[in-house]
C-alpha cells in the first residue's frame, strides 16, 4: 500500500503503509519551464530560416536536454518503506536503513531539509523544498515520526 502524504492527517501512518513524499511548487515550476524551453527551442528551430538543418536539429536537442534536466529536478522524492528510506535527489540516489536516520533538520535559510544520520554527517533531501512552505514543514514533521517509529526495533 502507498500513501501520499497528503492523504495522511495528523496521524502517522501504519508502520507497514509507504509514504512518498514530494515537492509540489518545484515540481510545478520545472515542468512549466520545459514546456516553455522546449517550445521554444522547437519555434526558434521551424522560424529560423538562416539555420541549416543541422542547426535545427541542435536547437531541437538543447531544448530537450533541458527538458530531461527539468524533469530530473521535478522528479525529486522520498519513499518512506517500511523496512528503509529512499531518498532520490537531482543526481544521485541513496537508500538508508531506519536506524542510519537520527533525524531531520530544516536549517533556517537551506533551501531543503537535511537527514541527519547516525554516522555524524547529513545528507539532503530535496523532496522537502522550502518554497513549499507549511506543506514543507509538515513534510519535514511527517519524516521525523517516521524516523522515530521506524528506526526503532519492532516492540522496542
Amino acid at each position: 500500500m502507498s500513501i501520499s502524504s497528503r492523504q495522511l492527517g495528523p496521524e502517522l501512518p501504519e508502520r507497514t503503509a509507504t509514504v512518498v513524499i514530494r515537492p509540489r511548487a518545484v515540481r510545478v515550476a520545472a515542468y512549466v519551464t520545459a514546456v516553455i524551453v522546449l517550445g521554444g527551442m522547437i519555434a526558434g528551430a521551424v522560424l529560423i530560416t538562416s539555420f541549416q538543418l543541422g542547426g535545427r536539429l541542435a536547437l531541437v536537442m538543447i531544448g530537450l536536454l533541458l527538458a530531461l534536466l527539468c524533469h530530473l529536478y521535478a522528479s525529486v522524492r522520498v519513499v518512506a518503506r517500511p523496512e528503509h528510506l529512499e531518498i532520490r535527489n537531482l543526481m544521485r540516489s541513496r537508500t538508508l536503513d531506519w536506524p542510519e536516520v537520527l533525524g531531520i533538520s530544516f536549517p533556517m535559510g537551506d533551501p531543503w531539509a537535511h537527514l541527519d544520520l547516525a554516522d555524524g554527517r547529513t545528507h539532503p533531501v530535496q523532496a522537502i523544498q522550502r518554497y513549499d512552505g507549511q506543506r514543507a514543514i509538515a513534510d519535514a514533521r511527517l519524516l521525523r515520526d517516521l524516523a522515530r517509529d521506524r528506526g526503532e526495533a519492532p516492540g522496542g
